[in-house]
């Protein structure tokens, strides 16, 4: 190709970027360099420009592909192209290369073409990718294998440092110079130490050392995962520190530290173990003990180590093992047993006692099970004998300890005969926990405690064999329970007594609605009569002796003034309904005359009854009162729901769900039966075994009103206060074109059109 410098419309102006020229200059790369001609790529637009050698301004041989020049545009007189004139080579800016850390995500094929005249194996891949995180973001860069230093093939995961570079044409980064800093570390194994609410610790098999997981890192189920279990992970560095991810669970035994030597050794304890650890103290194993090898040397040991769990002392001689760490070849003492030898030096005894405050001075303290240690005796043998002296007192949980020290302080005594000599002994209150309280001349059964220390005796296990015919002692049923109080049912089945918990022997716990139990009454301030020594009875003349089998249908006048307390009578009043002789007649009942004790009866509902004769008065009463009440579900919300029934000043019935039987998930409308229960303590009523009888009709969308409808047929086109529809944009299809051009066709599956 031939070319004529003197062709140009700057009419053969000479001058170069010195300033003697003032064309406007630009910048570009070389791009392409033959011999007497090549082309120049614009950095500053997008161009590409033809120029001749003639026009560049120093020694052609320094010129190469990619280097940085500077030139003037001029046009070819007769092409009228643009092309590049007065060349000049700018050197570039050295700058101090920053080196950055990353990590290899994804590893480029080594470039065998290139490095050893063979054809890659995979054409396919020819680039890699790296990350590095800068300000808490990651990002990525490509890379080949001509940009890693060395003949070193990358792997995923390992470590490495490089610089970044810009691509010239495309104006892509890449990384550049990569330098392998250090290879990925294969899975490590270790034990789970610590774990805490979201995260926990491994300690690593390999080092000395723990590392931090988080949970969501755990491989498995985390429910399963506890301190001591064996893990292996990977190591990853994030925000500058190394952290376990990928932790699988390993069989137990897996991870071994230590080995443990099958010979053992003889040593003399040197130095102790503090009792309290301070704050100063960073020796995990800070006790030691001496042992004479062919050069003496001594080991350290740990609170574990001991395996008798004896307090060691300073000279103490023992016997041990010794363990070597796999990871730092550590020695250590470890199942160290005193031997006896020790005690036939320091000259000590052995006792058995229970931690307390006392002066004496307890050494080589051990802990032995629950119950070996006992302060008293307790004669198999059981005696007859008669109560001369009634014990006052409480044993309820709930009495303050002042006020029950106060009662106890008064024990009471019985009588009895051993070997025709008579004998007496003292008894506590607090000994009859779940027994009834004995009276004065009452006949009972007991055995003799003594206590070790002084040699005091009681008598304990007591058991009522006969009431003495002076005991007054009555029989009732408990009516209801408050928080701290209760009434009881007398027998007569028509008041109730007020008793407060303190005068209950036994677990106020276990006492429920309906319970029989005895008591003796009492007269207190304002001459009101309460019940005192309440005990719980199991055997009582239940009136379920004599009822009849007859089944009547009636009423409830009136309920128990447990249900409505603002009612004088106690007693509550059933009307029978049904056709018969009997209608018409009016019964009483009380708590005794409910199926169910917890059930609350009220006003106007219908039962179903039997009738009783009480022994002690003659008078009929109800008995085996039951109910079935119906309602509809109002509401169901999360865990509860009520009923449309009503109940006292309510008209809706509270009940959870759980209290619905066979698991049925109700719905507002479905009809059920259930029972309704008070709650004591609340006073408040809720319903129980809730059975569905009936699905409710299911929810239908209502039609339009009548007047909306009737506006809608009214409306015109011309009504300006008529709504409007206002199109803000037309639908597009895929190809951005108005509609679909395409038919729609019915595809059958599996057919490619």
């Amino acid at each position: 190709m031939s070319f004529d410098p003197n062709l140009l419309h700057n009419n053969g102006h000479s001058g170069f970027a010195n300033g003697t020229s003032g064309a406007l200059r630009e910048t570009g790369v070389i791009e392409k360099l033959l011999a007497s001609y090549g082309f120049i790529q614009c950095t500053e637009r997008q161009a590409r420009l033809f120029f001749h050698c003639s026009q560049y301004s120093g020694n052609l041989q320094d010129l190469k592909v990619g280097d940085d020049v500077e030139f003037e545009v001029s046009s070819d007189r007769r092409t009228g192209k643009p092309i590049a004139v007065k060349l000049l080579k700018v050197k570039p800016e050295i700058l101090p290369e920053e080196r950055i850390t990353g990590q290899v995500v994804c590893a480029a094929p080594l470039n065998l073409e290139n490095k050893s005249g063979l054809k890659p194996s995979s054409p396919g891949q020819t680039s890699g990718s790296v990350c590095y995180e800068r300000n808490g973001e990651v990002f990525y860069l490509t890379y080949t294998s001509e940009d890693v230093d060395g003949n070193v093939q990358l792997e995923t995961g390992d470590k490495v440092s490089f610089s970044m570079e810009t691509n010239k044409h495309t104006g892509a980064v890449n990384a550049h110079n990569i330098v392998l800093v250090k290879k990925k570390q294969g899975r490590c194994q270790g034990v789970v130490c610590a774990m805490k609410e979201a995260f926990g610790f491994i300690e690593r098999g390999d080092l000395v050392k723990e590392i931090f997981f988080h949970y969501s890192e755990f491989k498995g189920n985390l429910d399963t995962l506890q301190p001591g279990d064996d893990v292996e992970f990977t190591i990853k560095e994030r925000n500058g520190k190394e952290v376990a991810t990928e932790v699988k669970l390993l069989p137990q035994g897996t991870v071994i530290f230590e080995d443990v030597s099958i010979e053992q050794f003889d040593g003399t304890v040197t130095k102790i173990i503090p009792k309290v650890s301070s704050k100063t103290q960073t020796d995990p194993l800070p006790g030691r003990i001496k042992v004479n090898f062919a050069i003496s040397k001594e080991l350290p040991f740990g609170d574990k180590d001991t395996r008798s769990k004896v307090t060691l002392l300073e000279g103490d001689h023992v016997r041990f093992n010794i363990s070597t760490d796999r990871r730092d070849k550590l020695e250590r003492a470890t199942n160290i047993e005193i031997l006896t030898d020790s005690f036939d030096v320091t000259e000590e005894s052995r006792e058995l006692d229970v931690l307390s405050a006392q002066r004496n001075h307890a050494i080589r303290i051990k802990k032995l099970p629950k119950g070996t240690v006992s302060f008293h005796t307790q004669s198999e043998q059981r005696y007859f004998g008669v109560v001369e002296k009634e014990a006052a007192g409480s044993i309820s949980k709930s009495t303050s300890p002042a006020k029950s020290k106060e009662k106890d302080s008064e024990e009471g005594v019985i009588a009895y005969d051993e070997a025709g000599i008579k004998m007496t002994v003292p008894y506590h209150i607090k000994e009859l926990e779940g027994c009834p309280i004995p009276q004065l001349g009452d006949k009972i059964e007991f055995s003799i405690c003594e206590v070790k220390r002084t040699g005091l005796q009681s008598a304990v296990s007591i058991k009522i064999l006969n009431r003495s015919p002076n005991t007054k002692r009555l029989v009732g049923y408990v009516a209801a329970l408050k928080d701290n109080f209760g009434f009881i049912e007398t027998s007569q089945h028509d008041q109730e007594i007020f008793f407060h918990y303190s005068e209950f022997s036994g677990d106020v716990d276990e006492l429920e609605v309906g319970d029989a139990v005895e008591y003796n009454s009492s007269k207190g301030k304002g001459n009101k009569v309460s019940a005192e020594k309440v005990a719980k009875i199991t055997t009582v003349n239940d009136p379920s002796d004599e009822v009849y089998p007859t089944v009547y249908t009636g009423k409830v006048l009136r309920p128990l003034r447990s249900v409505d307390p603002q009612q004088a009578e106690y007693q509550g009043l059933v009307e029978v309904t049904e056709e018969g002789s009997e209608k018409g007649e009016v019964y009483p009942f009380g708590i005794i005359s409910l199926a169910n004790k917890t059930d609350c009866l009220q006003k106007g509902e219908t039962i179903k009854f039997q009738l009783c004769t009480v022994t002690q008065t003659g008078q009929k009463l109800a008995y085996n009162a039951t109910t079935l009440r119906r309602g509809t579900v109002d509401c169901v919300k999360d865990q509860f729901g009520f009923i449309n029934y009503e109940v006292g000043d309510g008209k809706k019935l509270f009940f959870r769900v759980n209290e619905v039987l066979d698991g049925v998930e109700l719905q507002p409308g479905d009809e059920v039966e259930f029972s309704v229960i008070l709650n004591q303590r609340t006073g408040k009523c809720s319903a129980c075994n809730v059975f569905r009888v009936s699905e409710g009709q299911k929810l239908v969308a209502a039609p339009r009103p009548d007047r909306l409808v009737h506006r809608l047929k009214s409306i015109t086109l011309d009504d300006a206060s008529a709504p409007k529809l206002v199109v803000v944009r037309q639908p597009k299809g895929p190809d951005n074109t108005k509609g679909f051009t395409v038919e729609r066709k019915i595809r059958q599956a599996g057919v490619i059109d």
